[in-house]
């Protein structure tokens, strides 16, 4: 029980901060010329994919998703902190493989107590 509300938790602040960001992407994008365009287009992928990596994290079995810090920067997905095993960190990152829109993870930062 207390799993589930810690993951429903962090699943309702991540998606809180995809929210509170978009717009702050989004406007740019709308008000700029067309050679800015994709990179603010770009912003808010890599910020959904951030929040989708991070709601996949919060609900991975063996994955203490607190302790993974996620950043996104043209799809491609980097992982840094520390989890207790070996497990968990091959378990987070084929949950960030998961994501669509995901190129590649780099979780050469992420790594295991044992």
């Amino acid at each position: 029980m207390k799993r589930s509300r810690n993951s429903l938790v962090a699943l309702a602040a991540a998606l809180a901060l995809a929210m509170a960001t978009a717009p702050a992407f989004a406007a740019p994008q709308a008000a700029s010329s067309g050679d800015h365009s994709s990179s603010a287009g770009q912003a808010v992928g890599d910020a959904w994919i951030t929040t989708k990596v991070k709601s996949e994290l919060a609900t991975t079995k063996g994955v203490k998703s607190m302790d993974v810090t996620v950043r996104t920067t043209d799809g491609v997905v980097t992982l840094t902190g520390v989890l207790p095993t070996k497990t968990a960190v091959r378990k987070a990152v084929a949950a960030a493989k998961s994501v669509k829109g995901v190129k590649d993870v780099d979780a050469s930062g992420l790594k295991a107590k044992d």
